[in-house]
């Protein structure tokens, strides 16, 4: 890719959560159109996180690098302010601005109960999700945005699931996914005054390292794993997602944007972009001409 063709070259992110899935799709996805990319999470080399996951921030920081742009990561639990405020410290002093904030800080995969009613359901896990799904992604935006504020046209991204139209299929992980997305157009309300842009983005089915998992198949043998479950066969890789967000990024009129809930479907559309593959999954067209309503 040419230097004209990087439209994000001399921009400075932040992936809040990029050590796997959507997060390392969207860093890697920022890199390779010219930004800089700092990827945090709490999984290192060093130690791994209570996900227990062997991805780490050292992987995606060099996935991003390998791109094209410049990853650097950054060990950070996103619900203690003290360290994501060291964090924009940090980010400051080295670069000396941040244009694009993303926030897709989760951890919430442990705690999720499924296929137990809410009435059954252990409120410290609750507590915990909240905290960890909802209310970092508060923290960081708190302390990211007086330096986001110094130039105009920045951008936050809220990763969501779903559009919020339809339940989630248990009480506490609805709540938390519908609050990110309402989280976005709540800050969009106080940004717009001041230049910049807020809006959520869900993927469509995801093939994350842990759907992989999983489904006992790798990015490879993917489609393997369709005879399980039929629906798979539309799912996205995290950098589809990462195309699109890299794709409003870089778009002047991102503006237009500000406040709502956009799929990675619909941006592949109006974008014109691919998969990794070659291909363009759209999972809400899946979803009506399977009959299965419309995507949550």
């Amino acid at each position: 890719m040419t230097l004209q063709a990087k439209p994000l070259h001399g921009k400075v992110s932040l992936v809040a959560g990029g050590t796997r899935g959507a997060g390392r799709g969207i860093a890697v996805e920022l890199a390779a159109a010219g930004a800089t990319v700092y990827v945090t999470g709490r999984s290192t080399r060093a130690n791994r996180s209570d996900m227990d996951r062997p991805e780490t921030i050292e992987d995606t920081a060099e996935l991003t690098t390998a791109a094209g742009g410049n990853g650097i990561a950054v060990r950070c639990d996103h619900s203690d302010p003290e360290q994501v405020a060291a964090l924009l410290h940090r980010v400051r002093s080295q670069q000396g601005r941040l244009d694009i904030l993303v926030n897709d800080i989760w951890g919430g995969d442990p705690l999720t109960e499924w296929d137990t009613p809410f009435w059954q359901l252990d409120l410290t896990k609750v507590r915990a999700m909240w905290e960890r799904a909802v209310l970092t992604h508060l923290i960081t935006s708190q302390h990211a945005l007086p330096l986001l504020l110094e130039r105009p046209g920045g951008l936050v991204v809220e990763v969501t699931d779903g559009v919020g139209a339809n339940y989630r299929g248990n009480l506490a992980y609805d709540l938390v996914k519908t609050a990110v997305n309402r989280l976005a157009f709540a800050q969009a309300e106080e940004l717009r005054p001041h230049g910049l842009t807020a809006l959520a983005v869900t993927p469509g089915f995801l093939r994350s390292e842990a759907m992989l998992d999983g489904f006992g198949v790798t990015e490879a043998t993917w489609r393997d794993a369709v005879e399980q479950d039929p629906n798979f066969a539309a799912s996205e890789t995290p950098r589809y997602v990462g195309r699109a967000v890299a794709a409003l990024a870089a778009d002047p009129q991102v503006r237009r944007r500000s406040g709502q809930v956009l799929t990675s479907w619909d941006l592949a559309e109006e974008y014109d972009l691919y998969d990794v593959d070659g291909s363009r999954p759209h999972w809400g067209r899946h979803f009506t001409d399977h009959n299965l309503g419309t995507p949550a």
